[in-house]
């Protein structure tokens, strides 16, 4: 009895999946990061050509 229980209570299967669980949010937080830093300085780079487009490129 107390065999079995020493065995139920090493297991690690838990364990790896709560390292899993870790590793997949912080892939997720590293993802949102970048699309957020990219999706800014691309609607910047937007916003300076329709800029440009508008004044018919003069001064660009």
């Amino acid at each position: 009895m107390i065999s079995r229980l020493r065995t139920v209570l090493d297991r690690t299967e838990g364990a790896s999946a709560v390292e899993y669980a870790i590793i997949v949010s912080l892939v997720a937080a590293v993802i949102v990061a970048v699309v957020f830093i990219l999706g800014t300085r691309t609607k910047s780079l937007y916003s300076t050509s329709n800029s440009c487009l508008q004044s018919q490129g003069s001064g660009c």
